[in-house]
């Protein structure tokens, strides 16, 4: 038994975890789900802070001419190695890699070692890439040098194939970074793959998190005295508590307890485990916590992270809007992001919905407007940021 367990985590070992040193560290295992049969997969991984940990997504698409193209890689484990060679089997040979963001650390960081699995694989990164605190050539960052390229802005000159579309959103400047993504079109499914610029959150805890089910359980508690059972409603309690703080940060029914009150609790706490940060739970939920929830999931529905409409897309409103309507052009019936729901049910309207902040007036679309009480948080930071001169100004009130 325990040889067996060893094996499952040497498949399951991460060992450049201290680069980007995310939970679950150096241990990250894979799902692989069919999407679409015979044409797209999705690899799910699980990453997070203080245990708000939520799915990371890397898509697979078989192309027409054989082979495959990658969307965002994910961590090159063992076993994420070991579920794209069987694609490769029956499919053929892994032929592009996509990066299709500059600001987002935790798919960047993938690229590099994923790559050298593949040395066939062609690597095509969205323009504008920047490192922070220094901006360093790709290739010191592990990219292989002669297999990099920079996807042209115009999608005309499309490297990837006729099997594809692509709009390339930014680069937004925010002061000591930018941000971009790169939306992709696949035809022959109807499915368009984005990176971070809209998602839905699944009512049920998803798949992967599921698997290490210790932060759902740990989110679920209601003070640190509490003992909290393994049971569906505590994952799922926990899932709705994460997926708030994932994406609010500090939601208005959340209250942070005295620290020394806080750590006196700790001392009385049923699991003082390193786990368990030693006891420490400094969390206190509201009553009405639960339609903060429902606010913001509101049965899988479409939207924009609230830290992109506080901080990053109110920077650059139009330029946004007329990224929205080159994608909403596209025929397309699904949307897959790398975070949350795998899979969303949603066409170029729905698309354009979500991006309705932006516009003036939005009376028509009030009800789907998030609470503005949960955005307190990054207001106040928003305000801080610009204030200080670190990011530009928000053209957008």
């Amino acid at each position: 038994m325990q040889g067996q367990t060893d094996t499952r985590y040497q498949d399951w070992a991460w060992p450049l975890w201290p680069v980007v040193p995310l939970y679950p560290y150096g241990r990250r295992r894979t799902l692989r789900q069919e999407v679409v049969k015979d044409k797209i997969w999705t690899f799910e991984q699980s990453q997070g802070i203080l245990y708000v940990v939520v799915p990371i997504r890397m898509s697979a698409i078989a192309l027409e001419s054989g082979g495959l193209l990658i969307y965002a890689p994910v961590a090159p484990t063992p076993e994420c190695i070991r579920l794209v060679r069987e694609l490769e089997a029956e499919h053929g040979e892994v032929q592009a890699i996509v990066l299709p963001t500059i600001s987002g650390i935790e798919h960047k960081v993938f690229v590099g070692p994923f790559a050298r699995h593949f040395p066939q694989a062609q690597v095509y990164v969205a323009p504008h890439q920047w490192s922070f605190p220094v901006n360093l050539p790709l290739s010191w960052l592990g990219f292989p040098r002669k297999r990099t390229h920079i996807l042209p802005t115009d999608s005309r000159q499309n490297p990837l194939s006729d099997e594809f579309d692509y709009a390339i959103l930014g680069p937004i400047e925010l002061g000591p970074g930018r941000f971009a993504e790169v939306a992709l079109f696949h035809k022959r499914s109807r499915t368009l793959f984005v990176t971070d610029s809209v998602l839905a959150i699944p009512p049920e805890p998803p798949e992967i998190i599921q698997l290490e089910p210790y932060p759902l359980l740990f989110h679920a508690k209601d003070d640190a005295l509490h003992k909290v059972l393994d049971s569906p409603e505590n994952r799922r309690k926990g899932w709705q508590r994460i997926s708030l703080f994932a994406f609010y940060f500090s939601p208005s029914t959340l209250n942070v307890a005295n620290l020394f009150q806080s750590i006196r609790d700790a001392f009385a706490a049923p699991d003082r485990s390193k786990q368990a940060y030693f006891g420490w739970f400094p969390f206190q939920w509201q009553d009405n916590w639960q339609q903060s929830f429902h606010a913001l999931s509101r049965q899988g529905r479409l939207f924009v992270a609230p830290i992109l409409q506080t901080l990053i897309l109110n920077r650059a409103p139009q330029e946004t809007l007329d990224w929205v309507n080159r994608v909403q052009q596209w025929n397309f019936q699904q949307i897959i992001p790398c975070h949350m729901q795998a899979v969303i049910p949603a066409d170029g309207e729905q698309f354009r919905q979500a991006f309705a902040f932006l516009e003036k007036p939005q009376s028509t679309l009030e009800g789907n407007r998030l609470p503005e009480a949960d955005f307190q948080l990054l207001q106040t930071l928003n305000r801080a940021l610009t204030q200080t001169r670190i990011v530009p100004p928000a053209k957008l009130d």
